[in-house]
């Protein structure tokens, strides 16, 4: 089954798209990947910062208890740290809360801010029942007007690593909100833009390398004619390409050697079959100048009263027979000698008017000539080979007319866009089907004294001229034939 391709796409462009199509689909696994990673970067960073605010805010407290002697009972406890609470929540930007060591509110930072937090003056049971089974620290997340909050719970203790309170600090996320991405993927890319210009332009310059040498391969190749001395390719690099047209290269050089074999045997088998037909053309009137000859032999022995009647029968049937000979050697003499042509500018109008002047006598039978309002249609042929393919045209259609009907034989000149066309038309017998296959193949002819040669140098002529011929026909309704210059 044959696959055909509607949408035909050039090797350039599917090697352009397809590096294209590759680095877009890189960009945009690099690009989650960077997303991903910045992400995760992002998480340990908070993770980190966290820290050291909460290991910055333990120290200070230790601190400021050290130096009111280490240890104080709950009252002062609440009473002393109250002020330092807010300077360290101003110093470090972080809600911070004291809960007792049975998770009751004690003091914050600020009490409103409680209500905004939506923090419970009772301490969360999960964090404080972890505390208590000897959770040095404990965190909860807590997601509130899609803001993400880390509530961290640790054990205030007094000089002697006794606890005296539960200490608590709310850190936002920040840095992890949709704003964060955003503003890394604009940056990124802007980065991504400028490279994927600059890889476009690449790919853009890369497969007009690679394509170019295969299209001078191409080329070469459409030029690439038998019979004639094909160019080779010169390419100095051993890559892939290279091979390729180490392989034109011998297949020219292959191509000239078959070529050369090939026109020695066409040559040799057209020779051979030209002697067979001139052989069988002349051996048809041998025979019966054989037979005459024999006859005439006869009435001189046998009945020598009547021998000058037969000597005249006898003299005209030789001189039919040697007429008949002189037009076959004429024929395969044409057609053997078929020079190059010798071009000039004719108007194809007044060339076929000038060659109907000769069939003017021929009786029963009409010409009719159409130009469509033309005088003057000017070709590039040479004028002697064309008379003669007229010539053998209009006595194709003279002999094709059956005994007793008025033949019409039209002829048609018209230009085209292409050319010029001049068709033939008649209403002869017309063509059989099994013979229209046939008609321009040496040695075959319907005519019972034709050699089989006339259409076939009709068809060289043309083809020597540069142009086309061709023909229709129906049995019994005529034929019309057709020859087209370029």
């Amino acid at each position: 089954m044959e696959i055909v391709n509607k949408f035909r796409i050039s090797l350039r462009a599917r090697l352009y798209w397809s590096m294209m199509a590759i680095i877009l689909f890189s960009f945009i696994i690099t690009g989650l990947l960077a997303v991903y990673h910045q992400y995760e970067q992002n998480e340990v960073f908070n993770s980190q910062r966290l820290a050291r605010k909460e290991n910055a805010i333990e120290r200070s407290l230790e601190y400021f208890l050290v130096q009111e002697g280490g240890s104080m009972d709950r009252d002062s406890l609440v009473y002393e740290f109250s002020d330092k609470i807010c300077e360290l929540s101003d110093v470090h930007n972080m809600f911070i809360v004291m809960y007792s060591l049975d998770g009751r509110y004690e003091i914050s930072t600020n009490s409103a801010r409680m209500d905004s937090l939506e923090l419970p003056f009772r301490m969360d049971y999960t964090a404080l029942k972890q505390l208590s089974t000897g959770n040095e620290r404990t965190e909860i997340e807590k997601v509130l007007n899609e803001v993400k909050y880390s509530l961290v719970y640790w054990y205030f203790k007094d000089q002697n690593g006794v606890p005296i309170a539960i200490i608590n600090v709310v850190y936002e996320n920040k840095e992890n909100n949709a704003n964060f991405v955003s503003d890394f993927l604009k940056e990124l890319g802007a980065a991504y833009i400028a490279l994927f210009l600059m890889a476009a332009f690449s790919a853009f310059l890369l497969s007009r390398y690679i394509v170019r040498s295969l299209d001078t391969i191409g080329r070469k190749m459409q030029q690439m004619k038998l019979g004639r001395k094909n160019e080779m390719i010169r390419w100095e690099s051993n890559d892939e390409i290279g091979a390729l047209v180490t392989e034109y290269n011998r297949m020219v050089e292959e191509l000239e050697k078959s070529a050369h074999k090939l026109a020695i045997r066409e040559r040799e088998s057209a020779w051979r079959d030209m002697a067979r037909q001139v052989a069988h053309e002349i051996k048809n009137p041998l025979t019966p100048m054989k037979l005459r000859v024999q006859h005439l032999q006869r009435t001189w022995k046998e009945d020598p009263a009547h021998f000058d009647e037969r000597l005249q029968l006898f003299s005209g049937s030789m001189i039919e027979q040697i007429d008949t000979l002189a037009n076959i050697a004429s024929e395969f003499s044409n057609f053997a000698n078929l020079p190059a042509p010798k071009r000039e500018q004719l108007n194809i109008i007044s060339l076929v008017n000038g060659v109907l002047d000769l069939y003017s006598e021929v009786p029963d039978v009409t010409f009719r000539v159409r130009t469509y309002g033309q005088t003057e249609i000017v070709i590039h042929v040479d004028r002697d080979q064309i008379i003669r393919v007229c010539n053998n045209l209009i006595n194709n259609a003279v002999q094709a007319l059956p005994k007793g009907k008025l033949g019409i034989i039209d002829i048609a000149i018209r230009p085209t866009k292409a050319g010029v066309l001049l068709r033939f038309n008649d209403n002869g017998a017309g063509i059989d089907e099994a013979n229209k296959s046939k008609i321009f193949i040496p040695n075959f002819t319907t005519k019972s004294t034709g050699s089989g040669l006339g259409l076939v140098m009709v068809k060289n002529i043309m083809e020597h001229n540069d142009g086309e011929v061709g023909f229709w026909s129906k049995a019994g309704k005529g034929a019309s034939f057709y020859l087209f210059f370029k």
